[in-house]
């Protein structure tokens, strides 16, 4: 007689990590974004950031040559930092509304990653407060020729030949809506927390501010339409002189001035 066997159910699998190239390389960019915002470049050691990562410490050599590589990556991270080309800005034969949208996506769009965007911010700082010369590279690389993008789009659609003072300051006022959205997200959730809650609402906010950019850009069209005021007129309402005005004299003055009969 055959003894008789129990069955058992079979093992449940261990639930391992990928280890594949995107999210090994993703889970290093995530957890060095942390470490690097929190404790800053100096104060950060690869060892901590493998271990946060649950990778291999040869990988950050692997994917990023070396801790400065691996620094660069997480601070140009497009999850959390993306970019603008300027040909995304600049296209004579695309209106700018479509080089505004384009723009403005680029500072909504992080938003939607949630907590990398907050640590992103939060690298800037303190890049800006402990210089490795990364930020700089990204104005010098990235900022600069969008803004250069978005001043020759802007002249395009105003009928400038070149762009002045305005036109920059046009320019910059522009993309600082979208700063704005970024810088002060904690006090957007704290004020109307549903502009910000979802990727819906983010997506309402972007064609929100490419409207505000166009009012911002028709009100410099009205502006430079507006008659300028001729030289006579501004010496007319020019500042009063501040002498003291010639007062009559006094009736006791007048009395002292006169001459007694004899």
């Amino acid at each position: 007689m055959t003894p008789a066997t129990t069955r058992s159910d079979p093992p449940t699998p261990v639930k391992t990590l990928r280890s594949d190239g995107i999210e090994a390389r993703n889970r290093l960019l995530d957890a060095a974004l942390a470490l690097f915002a929190e404790k800053g470049y100096a104060k950060t050691s690869t060892r901590e950031i493998a271990l946060a990562a649950q990778i291999n410490i040869a990988s950050i050599s692997y994917y990023f040559g070396d801790k400065a590589g691996l620094y660069k990556a997480v601070f140009t991270d497009p999850r959390s930092n993306p970019s603008v080309s300027p040909d995304q800005i600049d296209d004579a034969n695309r209106p700018l509304e479509w080089a505004l949208g384009n723009l403005m996506r680029s500072f909504v769009e992080p938003l939607k990653q949630g907590h990398l965007v907050q640590q992103c911010m939060k690298l800037h700082l303190r890049e800006m407060l402990e210089p490795t010369g990364v930020w700089q590279e990204e104005v010098d690389c990235s900022i600069k020729p969008a803004h250069q993008a978005l001043v020759v789009a802007l002249c395009r659609h105003l009928g400038l030949a070149a762009p002045d003072d305005d036109i920059h300051r046009l320019a910059l006022s522009i993309a600082g809506l979208g700063v704005m959205l970024q810088v002060c997200t904690d006090v957007t959730a704290s004020v109307r927390p549903g502009l910000i809650a979802s990727h819906a609402a983010l997506d309402v906010y972007c064609e929100r501010l490419v409207g505000y950019a166009m009012a911002l850009t028709d009100a410099e069209a009205v502006r430079r339409a507006l008659p300028i005021r001729p030289a006579a007129a501004k010496k007319a309402t020019a500042t009063p002189s501040k002498r003291p005005p010639i007062l009559a004299p006094s009736p006791a003055r007048r009395s002292r001035h006169k001459t007694t009969p004899t």
